[in-house]
C-alpha cells in the first residue's frame, strides 16, 4: 500500500499520540488545547533536549522518570502581573465594588491564577474598599509548583516599579509600598493580604465546580482552548456562579458569539465583564 502521509501529517499524528501519552501517565489532559500553542512548546522542548522527533518525547514520557513533569511545566501558561490591564481593575472598583458592598459575604474564584498576582491585586482592592474581611478568594491553577510559590506572597523586586504604575492607573488610593517589604532581591506582601486567599490545585479540563461564587476571574486562559473545551469550561463557570454573579474573561475573549451569551448581561463590553441573569 502506498504511503500517503506528508511530514506535517506525521508530526500532527505524533503530537496527538504525545498528548494521549501525557494524559495516560499524568491524568493532565491537553488534548483539547489549541494545537498551535502546544506545538510551540513541544518544539521548544525538543530543541532544549536535542530530540529530533516527537516520537522520541513519547518514549521519554513513558519510560523516563520525571520527564512528564517537565512537559507539564512547559505547557502551563504563567504570564501574569499585579493589576495587569489596569483599566479592568479600575472598572471593577468603580462598577462592581459598590454592588459587592451590599453582600453579607463575598466569594471570588481566580481560575488559572499562576503565581497569584491577580489574586493579590484583588485582595488590595477589597482591602481599600473595606470588603476584605468578609471576602474569601479562591485562587486555583493546574500547576502545583506555581501555587506553592504563590502561597508565599513573594514578588520580584525588579517588577515593583511597573506594578506601582499599574496600581495607580487602576485607581489605587494608598502608597503601594505600604503593601510589601523588601530585601535585596524580593518584595514580600503583607501577610494580612494572604489571610483570606486559599490557593489549591484545580484543573479546568477535568475538575468540576466546588462552590458558588459572586465573581469568577479567568482572564486570558481560554484563548489556549479549542472551541469545544471553551464551551465545557464556560458551562463550569456558569454552574459555579450565583445569580447576578460576574464573570470576567480576557481582553481577547468574549461570550458574544457563544451559546452562553443569552445567559449573561453584557455588563462591561470593553473590559469583557458579564453578569449572570
Amino acid at each position: 500500500m502506498k504511503d500517503t502521509l506528508t511530514i506535517e501529517e506525521r508530526e500532527d499524528l505524533e503530537l496527538e499520540l504525545l498528548l494521549e501519552a501525557i494524559y495516560s501517565v499524568s491524568g493532565f489532559d491537553f488534548r483539547k488545547y489549541m494545537r498551535s500553542s502546544i506545538k510551540r512548546r513541544v518544539e521548544n522542548r525538543m530543541r532544549l533536549d536535542h530530540i529530533r522527533r516527537i516520537s522520541g518525547m513519547i518514549e521519554m514520557v513513558l519510560y523516563e522518570k520525571g520527564y512528564v513533569e517537565k512537559l507539564l511545566k512547559d505547557f502551563s501558561i504563567n504570564v501574569t502581573e499585579m493589576f495587569r490591564d489596569p483599566e479592568f481593575f479600575k472598572a471593577f472598583r468603580l462598577n462592581i465594588v459598590p454592588l459587592l458592598k451590599k453582600l453579607p459575604e463575598i466569594r471570588i474564584w481566580h481560575a488559572g491564577c499562576s503565581t497569584g498576582e491577580e489574586a493579590f491585586s484583588m485582595a488590595i482592592i477589597l482591602k481599600e474598599e473595606g470588603l476584605y474581611d468578609k471576602a474569601r478568594i479562591y485562587a486555583t491553577d493546574m500547576n502545583d509548583e506555581v501555587l506553592r510559590h504563590a502561597e508565599k506572597g513573594i514578588l520580584p523586586l525588579n517588577r515593583m516599579q511597573s506594578y506601582t504604575k499599574n496600581y495607580l492607573q487602576a485607581g489605587g488610593n494608598q502608597e503601594f509600598s505600604e503593601y510589601y517589604t523588601t530585601d535585596y532581591q524580593n518584595a514580600y506582601l503583607d501577610s494580612n493580604l494572604l489571610n483570606n486567599i486559599v490557593f489549591f490545585q484545580h484543573n479546568l479540563v477535568t475538575d468540576g465546580s466546588f462552590n458558588e461564587f459572586h465573581i469568577i476571574m479567568c482572564r486570558n486562559v481560554m484563548i489556549y482552548f479549542t472551541g469545544e473545551l471553551q464551551t465545557y469550561v464556560n458551562q463550569l463557570f456558569y454552574d459555579s456562579l450565583c445569580k447576578g454573579g460576574f464573570l470576567a474573561v480576557g481582553s481577547k475573549e468574549t461570550l458574544r458569539t457563544s451559546s452562553f451569551s443569552v445567559d449573561y448581561e453584557d455588563f462591561d463590553s470593553k473590559e469583557r465583564i458579564y453578569r449572570k441573569l
